[in-house]
């Protein structure tokens, strides 16, 4: 059987690797960045997933290795939340996606600008605990109608369909 490692122990970004690719055996696995632990900008958000879908791939037993990476970047004075994904094959091949995003409100981008992490910020706005494994700051910002997972889900679908049209 075909093997995935994806770059995250975190429940949504491996739930959004085994719809799209249900005939492979999916393994999450903890690996850097090698950014910071908020990305603020599309490139060093992109950079992330790419660096999580590098080491994945470079697993002996891996066949495609998948990062997928959230993040924050700016238009003008106006925050917004962003996300990447990359896929790594066992040629070195890497296909890179982004999906959703949505304006952050104020008092969100202030909190982040003081340093802290998107998902610990969600947690407190939201009263709630592990949004970021959960519905995420989609699912809160859009009241449910997109969830993390699903967001993830069209990146990923993305990512495949570049690789497989390639194939």
């Amino acid at each position: 059987m075909l093997k995935i490692y994806v770059g995250s122990q975190n429940p949504t970004k491996i739930d959004s690797v085994k719809h799209v690719f249900p005939e492979m055996e999916i393994i999450g696995m903890e690996v850097e960045s090698k950014v910071a632990a908020q990305p603020f900008s599309d490139e060093e958000t992109l950079e992330g997933a790419i660096n999580r879908a590098r080491e994945c791939a470079s697993q002996s037993k891996a066949h495609l290795g998948i990062g997928l990476e959230g993040g924050v970047m700016e238009i003008e004075d106006d925050l917004y939340l962003c996300n990447w994904g990359a896929l790594v094959d066992n040629k070195e091949n890497v296909y890179t996606a982004s999906g959703a995003r949505i304006l952050l409100p104020e008092e969100i981008k202030a909190d982040l600008e003081k340093g802290k992490e998107l998902g610990d910020v969600m947690d407190v706005y939201a009263d709630k605990h592990d949004v970021r494994k959960k519905e995420g700051a989609i699912g809160i910002f859009t009241n449910g109608m997109v969830r993390r997972e699903e967001m993830f889900t069209h990146v990923v679908k993305l990512l495949k369909g570049q690789w497989l049209n390639e194939q």
